[in-house]
């Protein structure tokens, strides 16, 4: 995919710190627009997996590699050469591309006449969504300074439990209503109008230009190598990466499979899921988004180790929370309490992400984004998505439609090992921050 470099008179970098707090916002916007419909589109899945079942006669485990490995395989191991490319070109042309190209894949969804037509077009949004997360971070973090990044990047991170809300409300109304092929196709072709439009919103900004760092032109990045070797001998980026990982085997996996759990164990109708689930997402996520970089930001100007002890403390909370909820019959309670569970599940990524940023120089952000993305989806989305539709097949001969509740059960822990990680990496963080 060739992208115009940045030096075109068309296409300069432009200093944030010239174009004024509107503007800033804008972007953000654009940005949180885009990653809403990376996750509508990623997350839609989950909402449509049961008539998909029926209609195409899949099992538990199938829909999990389909959610799962399909899509991470190439999301994941392609970001990293797609980032490589971005810490050399435009970020916006690359990220209009993907943008096209994801909405086009979930359109060809609606298309599938099986497993392996469906996986396929799986692997193919997962190839488009590769090139708009990591260029995304380093956006963010050119157009806001350092104290402002956890909270930028958690409002950035909204785009999480809004795609995945509007997904679920969106798919599960226009499957009932029409077909769930037809909620491939709309949502898609959303997309596909958006990438022109977000291209002439978003300009790419001077890298590095608001950390007192010239712009550094694509010609003299870093080669992938020295990033290589400036991030992965350090322990907190380990840390950082699998504390976040084993919190996204039950944020992804869990999103995954809730709707599932609440048609077969708690009576709901496809309909009703929509609104109940989209609502826990909506209300959860963006609460717990915010106050995770809040209150990160807050603590972080006195103790750096904030970014990583504030989700580490979140995780511990949640636990409980998720137990209580689905053990309880009332769907009232239940949805109180997995608000609390949805929200401190996502309380990590402004304050991670955030510390990730640090880590490297600023001309070596994306690329040192994607590494911890690769690390992070892998594990999160490939194993989490699979692992409770596993775990269902395998349970469904002694529980039966109640299979699904205790594949969940067994998911609970990976918050305990979350937490624990990044206790550890908040006691190395200092050592390892980069100014600049």
């Amino acid at each position: 995919m060739a992208t115009p470099s940045t030096h075109s008179p068309s296409n300069a970098p432009v200093n944030p710190a010239e174009q004024g707090s509107r503007y800033r916002y804008l972007v953000l916007a654009m940005l949180v627009l885009a990653y809403t419909f990376n996750f509508l589109d990623r997350q839609i899945l989950g909402i449509l997996k049961e008539p998909i079942k029926q209609e195409l006669g899949l099992t538990d485990t199938q829909l999990g590699l389909m959610g799962g490995l399909a899509f991470a395989m190439l999301y994941s191991t392609l970001a990293v050469p797609i980032a490589w490319l971005a810490d050399r070109a435009s970020r916006t042309w690359i990220m209009t591309a993907a943008l096209g190209l994801w909405s086009a894949f979930t359109m060809a969804c609606g298309l599938a006449t099986g497993f392996w037509s469906l996986f396929l077009s799986r692997v193919g949004v997962g190839f488009g969504e590769a090139g708009g997360v990591a260029p995304a971070y380093s956006l963010v973090s050119d157009y806001f300074p350092k104290e402002q990044r956890a909270r930028a990047l958690a409002a950035y991170s909204f785009g999480i439990p809004v795609g995945s809300a509007l997904g679920i409300l969106f798919g599960g109304l226009i499957a009932a209503s029409i077909s769930w092929r037809v909620a491939f196709f709309i949502v898609g072709g959303a997309g596909v109008l958006l990438a022109p439009i977000f291209k002439l919103v978003v300009k790419d900004p001077v890298r590095g230009g608001l950390d007192g760092a010239t712009a550094a032109a694509p010609s003299i990045a870093p080669a992938f190598s020295k990033v290589v070797a400036t991030v992965l001998p350090k322990p907190t980026f380990w840390l950082l990466a699998l504390g976040a990982a084993c919190s996204s085997v039950c944020g992804y996996g869990v999103a995954f499979w809730l709707p599932s759990f609440f048609i077969r164990s708690l009576g709901l109708t496809l309909v009703q899921t929509s609104w109940y689930f989209g609502g826990i997402n909506l209300i959860g996520g963006v609460a717990g988004i915010w106050l995770g970089g809040a209150f990160a930001d807050r603590f972080a100007k006195k103790n750096r180790a904030a970014y990583a002890l504030t989700p580490a403390v979140c995780f511990l909370v949640a636990l409980p929370f998720a137990y209580a909820a689905m053990n309880t019959t009332s769907l009232v309670w239940a949805f109180v309490l997995f608000l609390v569970p949805t929200g401190l599940n996502l309380a990590w990524l402004g304050p991670v992400i955030g510390a990730v940023q640090h880590l490297a120089p600023a001309n070596m952000r994306t690329t040192t984004n994607s590494l911890f993305l690769l690390i992070n989806n892998l594990l999160g989305i490939a194993v989490g998505l699979w692992i409770f539709g596993y775990l269902s097949d395998l349970l469904a001969p002694r529980y039966g439609t109640e299979s699904m509740r205790y594949a969940l059960y067994c998911g609970a822990g990976f918050y305990v090992m979350a937490s624990l990680l990044l206790w550890l990496a908040s006691r190395r963080l200092a050592a390892d921050w980069v100014e600049g």
